[in-house]
């Protein structure tokens, strides 16, 4: 008979597989950093519009963005996904992203948000932070099929694409940073309090695929 201390075995597709704790820290540490993020996100987004004629606002602004990259940053370090190649994307359009956001930050004298705002080309750099979190609410609405990650897989790119090309008027932009995030909240708060083994997945997939890895550099 099993002890409490005994480890569950889950069985995979390609085998049975147990969780450890190392395991379960690095979902820890991926929620922690999109909760962080999320935090952040919000913060800034309610000084952008109700102080965002003042600019000590705009430069507390800048901090939480650089809370929110480095949020950002450690769940995409933990995140788990099984195609690595596509991991391996979101952690590149991140590292580009915060590239591009600490030279434009440095090559303007205005605070970072005024800049990217007044210069939507700068999306070309910045947005490459945001195109590595759209990549996290795709991958949590095809996995969990998330009602806050569908909606927020579509609207972050229309926003930012929208800024970009001039589309939308400023009211609309209003209303989608508001939307954004709100849902973004939604989204973190759940992955918070959703229990840690479906976060994990299935380790018998990783396996199989790490092996298949070793046999093709062979």
């Amino acid at each position: 008979m099993l002890s409490s201390t005994d480890p569950v075995v889950y069985q995979g597709q390609f085998g049975d597989f147990t969780i450890l704790d190392s395991d379960r820290r690095e979902v820890i540490f991926y929620r922690g950093g999109l909760v962080l993020a999320a935090v952040c996100f919000a913060i800034a987004t309610g000084l952008v519009l109700w102080q965002g004629n003042n600019p000590t606002s705009l430069h507390w602004v800048s901090g939480f963005y650089s809370i929110f990259c480095l949020g950002l940053g450690v769940s995409l370090w933990m995140i788990h996904i099984y195609l690595k190649p596509l991991h391996r994307a979101l952690q590149v359009f991140w590292l580009i992203g915060v590239v591009a956001s600490v030279a434009i930050a440095h090559g303007s004298p205005e605070p970072f948000a005024l800049t990217v705002y007044t210069y939507p080309l700068t999306i070309l750099g910045v947005g490459f932070v945001f195109a590595a979190l759209t990549g996290i609410f795709f991958k949590e609405a095809v996995c969990f099929n998330r009602l806050e990650a569908k909606v927020l897989t579509p609207l972050v790119p229309l926003l930012l694409l929208g800024h970009l090309l001039g589309g939308l008027s400023p009211a609309v932009e209003q209303g989608l940073l508001v939307s954004w995030a709100i849902f973004f909240g939604i989204f973190a708060f759940r992955k918070a309090i959703q229990p840690i083994p479906p976060d994990i997945g299935d380790k018998s997939v990783f396996a199989y695929l790490k092996s298949g890895a070793q046999k093709q550099s062979l």
